[in-house]
């Protein structure tokens, strides 16, 4: 297969921004126009990928990889597409549990598109669905509701009973940990099940509801040098997806013409995936700490 998917986990805060806002907050994160999902662009990613550090990965192979820079741009194309990533959980603060890994049906139809593109066959096909948009579906694991209630922001919602729905949704969780917590130790097991616990399908116009207020928000300001004061103008507002935010895209291998007799799909991919292995920094603000994720290619 020459598709794979790739899943990205923010450690901190992660501001993918617009460069400037028109509303309230002056450095809003970019969001898919019709959707509203909020997106890391495939550019940001290829371009760090590109610098992240490895003594394992050459020059030329990064040129023959990622294409080539500056004023030989135009000579070849790049090996390797890296579509935009997007949201997949949405970390929101709950009343009982600390927070809930939220997601919708449509976001899940997506991703199961996406996974058939890849060519992955085994992803569960029942999207579990809430009824109405004051429905919840949990886990049968779930550490989030309290005497079948489930309180996510301002939101005040009902969890689902129906056994087969709950069932939907803890094969679901299974599936995801275990491609974002991939490992055999005790940790990525502990994270799989912290994962499925707090597994939450919203409505899709909850979601909606969610993606305007669940985000994160600071105040950013300048201090005047000489007198500590706030700098006349100097304060201004920065979005971000919370830490714990989970994304997803696809990344797909297409050796170009030039290079056909010594760079194939699972030389691109192993490349990709020494790229992945350690945590990088994605987005802007990087010297406060925001961006830093963890990756996993499948």
């Amino acid at each position: 297969m020459n598709a794979r998917l790739l899943f990205l986990h923010a450690l901190s805060p992660l501001h993918a921004g617009t460069g400037q806002g028109v509303g309230v907050i002056d450095l809003p994160i970019a969001r898919e126009k019709a959707t509203n999902l909020p997106y890391l662009p495939g550019s940001s990613l290829k371009g760090t990928l590109r610098d992240a550090p490895s003594g394992e990965i050459n020059d030329d192979l990064r040129n023959k990889i990622f294409g080539p820079e500056n004023d030989k741009a135009s000579d070849f194309a790049a090996s390797a597409q890296f579509s935009d990533q997007h949201l997949l959980f949405l970390p929101v603060q709950s009343l009982v549990g600390t927070f809930a890994w939220t997601t919708s049906p449509y976001i899940l139809h997506r991703l199961l598109r996406d996974a058939k593109s890849a060519g992955i066959t085994d992803a569960p096909t029942d999207i579990p669905t809430p009824a109405t948009i004051g429905h919840c579906i949990l886990t049968q694991e779930t550490c989030v509701h309290s005497s079948e209630r489930v309180y996510l922001e301002d939101l005040d919602l009902k969890s689902d009973a129906d056994t087969s729905h709950k069932q939907a949704a803890t094969a679901w969780a299974a599936w995801i940990g275990q491609r974002v917590f991939p490992g055999t130790d005790a940790a990525s097991d502990e994270w799989r099940k912290m994962l499925s616990g707090r597994f939450c399908v919203v409505h899709d116009d909850a979601m909606s509801f969610l993606l305007e207020t669940a985000t994160e928000v600071t105040a950013r300001i300048k201090l005047q040098d000489d007198a500590k004061t706030v700098q006349e103008g100097a304060l201004w507002y920065e979005e971000a997806l919370p830490t714990e935010s989970i994304l997803y895209g696809l990344v797909v291998a297409t050796p170009v013409r030039k290079f056909k007799d010594e760079l194939n799909t699972t030389k691109i991919f192993n490349a990709i995936t020494v790229l992945t292995s350690r945590p990088t920094q994605f987005g802007g603000k990087a010297t406060v700490g925001r961006g830093f994720c963890r990756m996993q290619l499948q």
